[in-house]
């Protein structure tokens, strides 16, 4: 189901609501209702109209573009033993539960 964003000049409030293309809002307690919201103390008469949000894009991310960005990515390979396919030099490619040297050495990525 699509999402919506209405903004409400009574208020300044901005509502993310979840409805039907065909469902036409116009009203703050429309939007509450839909929301499933407390009304607050705006009128419920009080117009409102859709703000255009852009949509979210999710583009996959390649294990080499984590590792030059800086990132650690752990992939589970089995009951407390996880991969760090962004492993740098010095860094040990399996981390294992208990065994503090095999933990990913974070102040080498991260700076001022």
């Amino acid at each position: 189901m699509p999402r919506y964003d209405y903004f409400c000049e009574a208020n300044a409030r901005t509502v993310e609501v979840r409805h039907p293309m065909h469902v036409q809002l116009g009203f703050w307690g429309q939007v509450c209702y839909a929301a499933q919201i407390p009304l607050g103390d705006t009128d419920p008469l009080a117009p409102v109209r859709k703000v255009l949000t852009p949509p979210y894009v999710n583009v996959p991310t390649s294990d080499s573009t984590l590792k030059e960005k800086g990132f650690t990515k752990l992939v589970r390979r089995d009951h407390g033993v996880y991969e760090n396919v962004t492993a740098i030099d010095g860094e040990s490619r399996y981390m294992r539960a208990g065994d503090t040297s095999t933990v990913p050495q974070i102040h080498k990525k991260v700076g001022d």
